[in-house]
């Protein structure tokens, strides 16, 4: 052990100071409302950006919400590891307070953003009561033609368990009818998978004018309620109930992996209820009947809103307007390497291939499947499945090389949050296609990206590998960054073999000489990294990290960071979502230099770069910086070997840390400043990337013609 970096005595608590990952989950999510409030963000993507929002807030109470009143509620049970060392009820209360500011501050946004749209000439009108007598008359009779028959009410009863007839993955209208001295009240569940939420309004004029469907639904409550109920008067306001997203699988060793997790997803369905965010002008009876009838306690979230809810649907905002309302598409750019061979395989034999999406076209990758999956060379293929598209083309190649004879096999990680039941329903599609499917390991969630393809070249087999940062997703592939690489490197694609025979064979011992592979030898490896940096430095010679992760939330790692931060070590990290090591602590944190960047594309890739003497190490992974991922999934990372293509990732790299437009500065605070221009010339990364990724690659085509 290196006298000068002694192993950290986690018993003794954290030396650093620490922001809760809630906290910092929170910051990140006032980072993309910020995009939402930028004038120069394209109006139709400043209303897309309101959804992501919402959206990220709908998982941050399934997930990270639910998991501290769990804390609170049931303390003696186990829960996820977490190193935060905070208590919990006061840590809910600043979460509560914070949710509300948030969602004060989105009312006007979405104020502003509408009436900033109707520069464009495009008006969402404010309610049902802003149409002419002409648009209600033809509302009326579309809701008659293709509203109605999707709407069932629920009417609430005395004895009834209200909270199990609702599902947190919609939004509901509650409505109170009054007759003389009675009261009915009603829910109805707004129709969204089956229409569309934006529904545009016939009008003589030069303006596009939309009505929410749930302003419509309200227009239209005679329509819904009138031929069964007699009532004076009747109103609807919405809400929205968010569920704990926990499984609960159990422990029965009799049951199927399946079985399990099709059981813990019915205990979803029923899970209790996080937070009720509701129409602020519902009228307090109204409220009371439902607090009481979903049973929220005090540890629950309460939050009054303005009138709608589940805005996760303007992600899919529609654009009547011009193209300069949107983001200017941005052309693929060609893969030489690819590009310049036939055969997929044979590109990958004459050298290591590096794509980075969604610059690059995740078409080469399919492309990449689907010749081998009718090459007769072409053995096995082995791949490991997080997530997929609808209708993928990666699934159609595993299932055409199936029907061809090579023998595939699918690692399907059943609990990939939130799409468990499409990788239950994956699964059975690809056993009747005929190919063996393994449900990893029950304990730790496979996250890797890998792909192992087996092919006889003369009297030799030859394995060919992916190992990537994202998905195999053709959606995600257009919207996340993420880095692809492909290599024939025998000695990497033998350790990636090794990966699928311990995610099978976890009892097995495993060596690996040249892959981080969690949760074997990530979090050593790691260490060892930053602590040869540390006694570089310390030694008065050249020492730098640089860091590009989703999430940094491992105290471990942190306060390796900050000793490697007053060692005089260079550190650079690019931090999308939470950061628990707070910055610029003096004498702790204070030289670092930490950047998010919240842009048209998701962040997503996962880099490590260690300065090395001069011979700077390089990784890709798809491992965060937090302890689930370290210890608690199967994550792998590669060293990229190719000097080419080491040197544009951290080319890349650079460019993202000089962005001066979209990056914000991580600092003690939380409060997301934007890094600002230190000359005349603005940096705009994600714009910088494409136009550096096109040049090398013209540059290599026309080296070709040399």
């Amino acid at each position: 052990m290196d006298k000068n970096t002694p192993e950290l005595n986690a018993k003794s608590g954290p030396k650093i100071n620490i922001v809760p990952r809630e906290l910092s989950w929170l910051s990140f999510n006032e980072r993309v409302m910020q995009e939402a409030a930028d004038s120069n963000t394209p109006i139709i993507e400043r209303m897309r950006f309101l959804g992501i929002f919402s959206n990220n807030m709908d998982e941050f109470f399934r997930v990270r919400v639910a998991e501290v009143r769990r804390r609170i509620l049931l303390p003696h049970l186990p829960h996820e590891p977490s190193d935060d060392y905070v208590d919990d009820e006061p840590l809910m209360q600043e979460i509560q307070d914070k949710v509300v500011k948030l969602n004060k501050q989105f009312d006007k946004l979405y104020q502003q953003v509408s009436k900033d749209l109707q520069e464009s000439n495009i008006y969402i009108l404010p309610n049902h009561q802003a149409m002419s007598d002409d648009q209600s008359t033809w509302l009326k009779q579309y809701f008659r033609k293709s509203v109605r028959s999707f709407i069932c009410p629920i009417i609430v009863h005395r004895d009834m368990d209200l909270g199990s007839r609702l599902s947190d993955d919609d939004f509901y209208l509650a409505v109170e009818m009054e007759h003389g001295e009675s009261i009915e009240h009603a829910l109805i569940e707004v129709p969204t998978k089956e229409t569309s939420r934006f529904i545009l309004l016939p009008n003589n004029s030069r303006q596009q004018q939309f009505i929410l469907l749930d302003d419509a639904i309200k227009h239209c409550l005679d329509e819904i309620f009138g031929a069964v109920f007699v009532y004076d008067s009747i109103k609807a306001f919405s809400f929205k109930m968010t569920r704990d997203a926990e499984l609960n699988l159990s422990d029965d060793i009799d049951q199927s992996v399946l079985d399990k997790m099709s059981k813990g997803l019915r205990r979803r369905l029923q899970a209790e209820p996080v937070r009720l965010v509701y129409d602020q002008d519902m009228p307090e009876s109204l409220l009371k009947m439902l607090t009481k009838r979903l049973k929220f306690s005090s540890h629950d979230s309460m939050i009054p809103s303005g009138p709608y809810r589940n805005f996760r649907d303007f992600i899919s905002f529609p654009n009547v307007g011009g193209v300069s309302l949107e983001h200017r598409k941005l052309a693929p750019v060609p893969c030489h390497a690819f590009d310049s061979n036939d055969n997929a395989l044979d590109a990958i034999a004459k050298e290591d291939i590096l794509l980075y999406y969604p610059y690059h076209s995740f078409g080469y990758f399919t492309e990449l499947l689907r010749q081998a999956a009718f090459d007769p060379r072409v053995s096995r293929i082995t791949i490991n499945i997080y997530r997929v598209a609808k209708n993928s083309r990666v699934l159609h190649a595993l299932c055409d090389a199936a029907r061809n004879g090579k023998k595939v096999t699918v690692v399907v990680e059943l609990q990939a949050r939130f799409d468990e039941f499409n990788n239950i329903e994956l699964s059975k599609q690809l056993e009747a296609a005929g190919i063996h499917v393994d449900f990893g390991i029950p304990t730790l969630k496979v996250h890797s990206k890998l792909c192992l393809i087996e092919r006889r070249e003369g009297e030799e087999s030859k394995l060919y590998a992916h190992i990537g940062t994202g998905n195999f997703h053709e959606g995600n592939a257009k919207i996340y960054t993420d880095f692809s690489y492909f290599t024939a490197h025998p000695e990497i694609t033998a350790e990636v073999a090794q990966v699928f025979e311990f995610i099978k064979y976890t009892y097995r011992p495993f060596t690996f000489n040249h892959l981080i592979v969690s949760p074997l030898n990530s979090r050593n490896v790691i260490k060892n990294l930053i602590k040869k940096e540390i006694r570089e430095a310390r030694a008065g010679r050249p020492a730098s990290i640089y860091i590009k992760v989703n999430n940094l939330c491992d105290n471990d790692i942190a306060e390796l960071l900050c000793q490697a931060d007053q060692s005089g070590v260079e550190i650079k990290m690019l931090i999308r979502g939470m950061c628990s090591l707070q910055t610029g602590d003096k004498g702790i944190s204070d030289h670092m230099e930490v950047h998010s960047i919240v842009d048209r594309f998701l962040e997503h890739a996962r880099v490590f770069v260690f300065g090395n003497k001069g011979d700077p190490k390089v990784f890709i992974t798809s491992a965060d910086l937090m302890k689930r991922n370290i210890d608690h999934r199967v994550e792998v990372g590669v060293p990229i070997y190719n000097t080419y293509l080491k040197r544009q990732i951290i080319d890349i790299f650079n460019l993202q840390m000089s962005d001066n437009t979209k990056a914000r500065i991580l600092n003690k605070k939380q409060s997301n400043p934007y890094v600002q221009p230190t000359g005349s010339k603005k940096v705009r990364s994600q714009i910088a990337i494409h136009q550096y990724l096109s040049r090398i690659e013209k540059e290599n085509i026309e080296s070709d013609y040399d």
